[in-house]
């Protein structure tokens, strides 16, 4: 098993971080790590509702989501039916601000690390990666 996906297993270094190795290396170490990756492309997302949709969109998120921050934040703490030894939210064409204002960048920014904290809590990593 190779040194990133060892890492990505580790949930004391589970976190929000800018990713440091090409695609296919993340994918890789993904499927070897036995984690669930969710991969969000936020070409043209502006604003909040087309963020917190386009995250929804590829987690799978149930029907009762609310499609509100509170949702987001609740769905992201469950996962219930993506059952895994980890999660990796990978959020590709990040131009810095996620396509939001900076207050709702913020809250989503919080939002992420409270997720992190949470599984951490669970002893399961939750990595998310910005590209």
């Amino acid at each position: 098993m190779d040194n990133l996906s060892l890492r990505l297993k580790d949930v004391r270094e589970a976190g929000v971080y800018r990713l440091g190795c090409r695609l296919d290396e993340l994918d890789a170490a993904v499927l070897e790590a036995d984690c669930v990756l969710f991969e969000v492309d936020l070409t043209g997302i502006e604003g909040k509702e087309k963020f917190i949709a386009a995250i929804a969109q590829a987690v799978c998120v149930p029907n009762w989501f609310g499609r509100n921050w509170d949702a987001l934040a609740d769905t992201l703490r469950d996962l219930s039916w993506q059952p895994s030894c980890g999660y990796v939210l990978l959020l590709r064409n990040d131009n810095g601000t996620l396509g939001m204002a900076a207050e709702d960048h913020n809250i989503a920014m919080e939002i992420f690390a409270d997720t992190v904290a949470f599984w951490k809590s669970q002893d399961k990593p939750f990595w998310v990666f910005f590209c």
